[in-house]
């Protein structure tokens, strides 16, 4: 059965998207934008106290970029049943035995979950849920990461190129960087013997409190 528009029938031409969405590249852009993107830029300088190894941090450029992100926040930071969305690209490069990594938080909002995915490049997406129990999943093109509420996470670059990832979360998430910038996360991923390995610190630190 065909539909035919009536006399009174006004169409509507179909609009753009508000934006568009290369998953090649990651790159966000175009179509109708009425919420301009947000753009973040973490250089080395920012991450004091990230690293492990002090004396590698200080022999690296303060200004050299680490990470950045493109975000598209369509609505008030805060509203229910909102969503954001964005990408992330790491840069690769070694701090020490330690792989470059974003800070890592919380969600202000602790039951909020998220979306990661990986666009390109080699990662790894370390999480920690409320105990300290930490674990680390293997982000490659094309894998896609629920990351539960009450669990910190970041995401190290494991390879020698760009690592892009995409990103959706609630608009009432918020970001809780502060508890991981005094407790820090409970295991560090480090270059051991060539590949990735989650070492446990506290465990490390409670062995040697016992000594």
């Amino acid at each position: 059965m065909t539909f035919e528009p009536t006399q009174n029938t006004t169409p509507s031409p179909l609009l753009p998207a508000a934006v568009c969405f290369d998953g090649c590249t990651g790159e966000l852009g175009g179509g109708n934008l009425n919420t301009p993107l947000q753009k973040l830029r973490r250089t080395i300088g920012d991450l004091i106290g990230v690293f492990a190894d002090q004396q590698a941090y200080n022999e690296i450029a303060p200004g050299t970029l680490a990470y950045e992100a493109n975000l598209y926040l369509p609505v008030k930071q805060g509203t229910q049943g909102g969503l954001f969305f964005g990408n992330t690209k790491v840069m690769p490069m070694m701090i020490g035995n330690e792989y470059n990594m974003t800070k890592g938080h919380f969600h202000k909002n602790r039951d909020a979950a998220e979306y990661y995915w990986c666009i390109a490049g080699e990662g790894a997406l370390i999480l920690m849920n409320e105990d300290r129990s930490c674990r680390a999943e293997y982000m490659t093109p094309g894998s896609l990461h629920y990351i539960p509420g009450r669990t910190a996470h970041r995401v190290a670059n494991i390879g020698k190129h760009v690592l892009t990832l995409g990103a959706c979360w609630p608009a009432d998430a918020g970001h809780d960087y502060e508890t991981i910038a005094k407790q820090g996360f409970s295991a560090r991923l480090l270059c051991v013997n060539g590949k990735p390995q989650l070492v446990d610190i506290d465990k490390r630190e409670n062995e040697h409190d016992r000594c």
